[in-house]
């Protein structure tokens, strides 16, 4: 049996919003493990029980790389590239600053920031989404939870667009790690010698096995927490308020019954999956006739996981009442990930706040909303009227 090989290339231009997804549901259903033949190739787990598999077995699919594009990493960002027991280690640290908790205490904060983002476009009678608020939004709670200005908000935001969404040739990416790496530079210093109530701050008090906590390390945690989590709850916003846009009957929902928010959020979450996370191999492994070797990558995309019509019926339909699912949208195993709750509940407010000012809306008139195919699925533009 031959392993299929496939032109499947995550990092194309920017196209139709939607048409990623569709694409990997496609795939899914021709091949349940493939090599890719784009770049320095890699290796694809399509199905749910596999994907999860993987995510369970950090022994055999190793977090020292977690991207296709860079299998030798000279980074390590933490906790995500940390393999067990030193991840069990951090983990145990960093979970008390992320628990249902932690994150609820930010809802009135979370609210004020919300509702004035949302009150200064009602009047306009349109926008881009994506632009206007979706990435505005969560960056600036960024800024506040870790302990940096706001009035930096226009630096962050440019920063981790070029980061995450550069051009094919790479340009300006390293600059503006570069610039990154050096605002946490100075920021951990600071800390160390002003703390705050930050979590930043809290951090620097950390021991690992008996020693305290390098800067170096708290350098990798930080960028990790940049990248994670602005542009993920960025593109998860705009794909929601995309479908709702387009579903007037989940969109009157919402604003009628605003209790369903929850469930909405998590059926959101699962139909339009973002990462496209990628493990390396310890060990030579053979699944579905695809002779995997050590030191491979292979990629795990959620999306095609959370879509699998074999562990959720009708897995591409968007459904409020949908019994509860076990969806990967957060990912699984010991790196599943930590920011889960604050995530949703920036979701849930945003829904909740936005349908509250601006219940009825939809796509611009002549709009065509665009996506772009990256390590993270996301929407370039989203432009709404009402």
């Amino acid at each position: 049996m031959t392993a299929p090989h496939v032109p499947f290339d995550p990092f194309g231009e920017p196209g139709p919003a939607g048409r990623a997804h569709a694409g990997l549901d496609e795939l899914r259903e021709l091949h349940p493990a493939f090599r890719s033949t784009g770049g320095r190739g890699f290796w694809v787990l399509t199905r749910y029980a596999d994907i999860l598999a993987a995510f369970q077995d950090p022994e055999t699919f190793s977090n020292r790389a977690i991207a296709v594009i860079d299998p030798d990493p000279p980074y390590q960002w933490i906790p995500i590239m940390l393999d067990p027991p030193l991840h069990t280690t951090w983990r145990r640290l960093l979970r008390p600053l992320f628990t249902p908790a932690s994150a609820a205490a930010l809802r009135e904060r979370i609210t004020r920031h919300c509702v004035a983002l949302i009150d200064g476009l009602v009047g306009r009678n349109s926008c881009d989404f994506v632009t206007d608020f979706a990435r505005l939004y969560p960056t600036t709670i960024f800024l506040e939870l870790v302990g940096l200005p706001v009035e930096r908000l226009g630096e962050f935001l440019a920063w981790e667009y070029a980061i995450l969404h550069p051009p094919p040739s790479g340009a300006g990416r390293a600059e503006a790690m570069a610039a990154v790496m050096a605002c946490f530079t100075e920021l951990i210093q600071d800390r160390r010698t002003h703390p705050r109530d930050d979590l930043i701050s809290a951090a620097t008090a950390f021991t690992i096995d008996g020693r305290p906590v390098t800067d170096d390390e708290l350098l990798q945690l930080c960028i990790l927490l940049f990248l994670a989590g602005l542009d993920t709850v960025a593109a998860q916003l705009s794909y929601s308020f995309w479908h709702l846009a387009r579903h007037d009957a989940d969109r009157a929902r919402i604003t009628a019954d605003p209790s369903v928010i929850p469930d909405a959020i998590e059926e959101l979450l699962r139909v339009y999956a973002l990462p496209l996370p990628a493990r390396k191999l310890t060990t030579d492994v053979d699944l579905h006739g695809c002779p995997m070797k050590a030191g491979d990558m292979v990629m795990l995309p959620l999306a095609m996981a959370t879509r699998d019509p074999r562990a959720v019926p009708a897995a591409s339909t968007v459904d409020f009442d949908r019994p509860p699912t076990k969806h990967l949208a957060f990912g699984a195993g010991p790196h599943r990930c930590l920011g889960a709750h604050l995530a949703r509940l920036e979701l849930q407010i945003a829904l909740r706040e936005w349908h509250a000012r601006i219940p009825d809306y939809g796509i611009a008139p002549g709009a065509q909303p665009l996506e772009h195919a990256s390590l993270v699925l996301g929407l370039d533009t989203l432009p709404l009227s009402w």
